[in-house]
């Protein structure tokens, strides 16, 4: 269904303009909720947390959402619901669950790893199986994905389980680059998302489950395996499985007809625990991928960062003078991408899944050349 994909690629591109330098937080999201994941965002107050999981929760058409500040004090009323008076009075000790996270599906908690044990035993059901024990009966619920953020990583053992069950883990800073600090400081008000249907959602998850892995990404796993374990860094045979449907989810996203070479460098979010392992686990994937798919990675963040650099301008001169000066930066990067592929290619790799990369650039491009006042070649 392209004009489904269509959908999808909008969302991430109206998400990047409302979210400065967050692109790789953007696409680890919505191949999180296509895959049917959870997320976990580590960084600073004021880096846009939360206002992330309130834009993807609206950005489905029909979604519950449901988001928390949790503490050591918090209570499961306050996540779970109250316990049901009426329902004492029968002999049975349920929850009122109307309005509370086991009726959402996009659920938000600042503050995870602050969960006492009480509310720490309900979460690992209901991000593991989804579901919540309410009484004698343990009910399904519509969660669909569980955004987590915290300031820092959980030390503690018996919060070490809750922190597994977030497959993707992105870290966010606060913005670094002087002239998208300025974009933030500018940024006018966002203008509503594009949506997708909850059933228009589940399309997609099953459209992308659906997807075949391509055999070169069943010889890279098991090698890629064995370097991060020279490296110290183990993973277990649960996050290799499941990392396998967000390599699905990666490729729906990016339209292609499998999994592949180009959807490996989204496991940067998946396969370390400790902080430190975040380096190895980078120099692992630029390893087996020769540099060239971080490399084209950055350069297509880098592009869209350009194509929206003349829309910080009055129209008129002052924009055409900026469209001249990003257009010209582009044209750099188109060079070094198609050098990139070329390389690729030199060495024996799937040169054809990065071509995508460069075709973005291309389009970038000419996005930018509209600005311009009078036509460039």
């Amino acid at each position: 269904m392209p004009d489904l994909r269509d959908r999808f690629t909008a969302l991430g591109a109206a998400l990047r303009a409302r979210f400065i330098e967050r692109d790789a937080l953007v696409e680890a999201a919505l191949a999180t909720l296509v895959a049917g994941q959870h997320l976990l965002i580590v960084g600073p107050p004021g880096t846009a947390k939360s206002a992330l999981a309130d834009a993807l929760c609206k950005s489905i058409d029909g979604a519950v959402g449901f988001s928390w500040l949790l503490t050591r004090f918090s209570t499961p009323e306050e996540l779970f619901g109250p316990v049901s008076l009426r329902g004492l009075e029968e002999d049975r000790y349920e929850r009122i669950t109307d309005g509370k996270l086991p009726a959402a599906h996009v659920v938000f908690l600042d503050e995870v790893f602050k969960a006492n044990s009480a509310i720490l035993n309900a979460l690992l059901t209901v991000l593991n199986e989804r579901k919540f024990h309410n009484g004698r009966a343990a009910q399904a619920i519509p969660l669909v994905t569980l955004v987590g953020a915290t300031n820092e990583l959980p030390d503690e053992d018996e919060l070490l389980a809750l922190y597994d069950r977030f497959l993707v883990r992105v870290v966010v800073d606060y913005v670094v680059e002087e002239f998208r600090f300025v974009q933030l400081l500018t940024l006018d008000e966002a203008p509503a998302l594009p949506t997708v249907t909850l059933q228009q959602l589940e399309t997609a998850r099953a459209e992308a489950a659906a997807l075949p892995l391509d055999p070169q990404v069943l010889r890279d796993l098991p090698a890629l395996r064995r370097d991060l374990a020279g490296r110290g860094v183990v993973v277990s045979d649960r996050r290799w499985r499941q990392a396998l449907g967000l390599l699905r989810a990666s490729a729906w996203l990016a339209g292609r007809a499998r999994a592949g070479e180009a959807d490996l460098p989204l496991l940067r979010h998946v396969l370390w625990s400790e902080p430190e392992a975040r380096d190895e686990v980078e120099a692992a994937l630029e390893t087996l991928l020769g540099g060239e798919q971080a490399a084209l990675r950055d350069l297509v963040f880098q592009a869209r960062e350009l194509a929206e650099y003349p829309l910080s301008f009055e129209a008129g001169e002052p924009r055409s003078r900026a469209a001249l000066e990003a257009y010209t930066k582009l044209n750099l990067l188109r060079s070094e991408a198609g050098k990139l592929i070329d390389n690729a290619r030199a060495r024996g790799r799937d040169a054809d899944a990065l071509g995508g990369s460069l075709d973005e650039i291309e389009g970038l491009r000419a996005q930018v050349q509209r600005h311009l006042s009078r036509p460039l070649q």
